[in-house]
């Protein structure tokens, strides 16, 4: 991963191959933002002009390299654009940092060192930069046919002269010797390598990640972090009556799996309980997706990825709450074993569910791992999980649902996304919606009505969890993977969404921001 340095040096007189400077959208033309003096002065203080003649404005994630002027150590500016300029008297937003840092950072890929002489007037400026010259500074590494990563490019690729990401972020401004500086940037270290550990599981080929390896791989993480694991296989599994779990996964030949993964802290007061879909491969089973809609499939697991990132960064952290996660594990195929249409699950809950549609598994999954989890009796449980496309349709690529079975935590895990720099919104459960999941062969059935149907999953969620127990549902099947270009901080590819949500809210809790 990057290294990440805090320098209290000029950026005219520190060694690094670019200095990046922030600049804003004025009302008449691009400004040069603090943070940015001395290398303003380099250059006459005329550096703003000089962006203008190179066609900079300032808008978001703009970015502008120019030849350094003398005096300057480094031999590149990285000009970064922060989209308009605040107010007089007020600072950039932290997001506006964030995903200008992460901008100029994989504009540098290939680079030794990045000195970032952008606008940090406080600790939380210095966190908010530090987390997006991490998350921008992210590369997937290539893998080979045989599951063996490769740290060069191919031959004939294009970023084949980058070589990797960016290997150093020096923060100009950041205070080593500062208490609040260094737990900020500690802190960016650790959470970025965990949103970094799901975006690499998220972008992991499905013939190399199944549930079998992903459930090897939160037990080598449990042992590495003092974290204690439990994996049910499929005849657990079957012993243990998970009829969800089984009932998606029996049409492949890799077998389904269930993780716990705990942390503990002995002052804890407070426990949370997060539950990750994690479909491997998503086929669509029986109800077979059309071309076009399964190419990118192995980013279904992605709400697993997320819980498992989430739980390691607070060990790390070593937050003062007890957090439990569960790895809801399996690959949706079709076969002559696979669920049928029409089939009816016994789920281990005890409650019967009739499969309409096998293409709605994430739901079957999840409540199976939500009932199980409501046993252990946690303050809240938040399930994480690229469920529906109709949130998709109703958010966007960038934005992720919640639903909740309580109106304060719903608001407060809003609250919580936004502090994280995450967008999201809240959504409805309308009672109306219940009754289409009514079954005429079972308890209930994994499908309802057509419109709202990313409500109907949620309404569906909610059945098999225990009253009393305050749930969340992040629906994040829009910004889980990018299809298109990167953007500010955003590879493409697998994101990391939800993670930096979920350790903001286990900080909140050990806080006891949460109640």
């Amino acid at each position: 991963m990057t290294a990440l340095t805090l320098s209290t040096s000029s950026a005219a007189t520190l060694r690094a191959d670019a200095v990046v400077v922030g600049v804003a959208k004025g009302t008449k033309g691009p400004v040069v933002a603090p943070g940015a003096e001395a290398v303003d002065k380099a250059f006459g203080g005329k550096l703003a002009t000089v962006l203008e003649t190179l066609g900079a404005t300032g808008a978001e994630g703009e970015v502008t390299k120019l030849p350094a002027a003398s005096g300057l150590k480094a031999p590149v500016v990285l000009a970064v654009g922060l989209g308009e300029a605040p107010a007089k008297g007020d600072g950039f937003a932290a997001e506006a940092l964030r995903r200008a840092a992460g901008a100029a950072a994989r504009a540098l890929a290939g680079s030794k060192k990045g000195a970032f002489a952008l606008p940090v007037e406080d600790a939380a400026d210095a966190a908010a930069v530090a987390e997006g010259a991490l998350l921008g500074a992210y590369a997937y590494d290539k893998t080979n046919g045989n599951g063996a990563k490769s740290g060069k490019a191919a031959k004939g690729d294009k970023d084949a002269k980058n070589n990797g990401p960016l290997a150093e972020v020096t923060l100009l401004g950041g205070k080593p010797r500062d208490k609040a500086y260094k737990a900020a940037a500690e802190r960016a270290t650790a959470l970025i390598a965990e949103v970094n550990r799901a975006r690499d599981l998220i972008n992991t080929p499905s013939n190399l990640l199944d549930p079998a390896s992903f459930a090897a791989a939160a037990v080598t993480a449990g042992k590495e972090h003092g974290l204690k694991t439990e994996v049910l296989d499929e005849k657990a599994l079957a012993k243990g009556g998970y009829g969800g779990i089984l009932g998606v996964g029996q049409g492949s030949d890799a077998p389904p799996r269930l993780v716990r993964i705990a942390y503990t802290h002995p002052k804890a007061e407070k426990t949370l309980a997060l539950v990750g879909k994690g479909i491997t491969y998503d086929s669509g089973g029986i109800s077979l997706k059309p071309a076009g809609h399964n190419e990118t499939m192995k980013c279904d697991m992605s709400g697993a990825a997320a819980v498992f990132a989430a739980v390691v960064a607070a060990a790390k952290l070593g937050l003062r709450v007890n957090i439990t996660g569960w790895l809801a594990l399996a690959e949706n195929m079709p076969s002559g074993s696979a669920t049928r249409p029409g089939d009816v699950l016994s789920m281990y809950s005890g409650k019967t569910v009739e499969v309409l549609n096998t293409d709605a598994e994430g739901r079957l999954v999840l409540a199976d791992a939500l009932a199980r989890a409501c046993e252990e009796k946690p303050d809240a449980i938040v399930d994480v999980a690229t469920l529906t496309g109709a949130m998709m349709l109703a958010l966007g690529n960038r934005t992720f649902g919640i639903m909740s079975n309580d109106e304060a935590f719903r608001t407060a895990l809003h609250e919580t996304a936004d502090e994280a720099g995450e967008a999201s919104w809240p959504m409805p459960m309308p009672a109306h919606l219940r009754k289409g999941i009514d079954s005429p062969v079972a308890d209930l059935a994994n499908m309802g009505e057509r419109m709202g149907g990313g409500l109907v999953a949620g309404i569906f969620l909610k059945e098999f969890v225990e009253d009393g127990i305050a749930w969340g549902h992040l629906d994040i099947a829009g910004p889980a993977f990018n299809e298109s270009g990167p953007f500010g901080y955003t590879p493409k590819g697998g994101t990391g969404s939800a993670v930096r949500t979920l350790v903001r809210l286990a900080e909140r809790t050990a806080d006891g921001d949460l109640g």
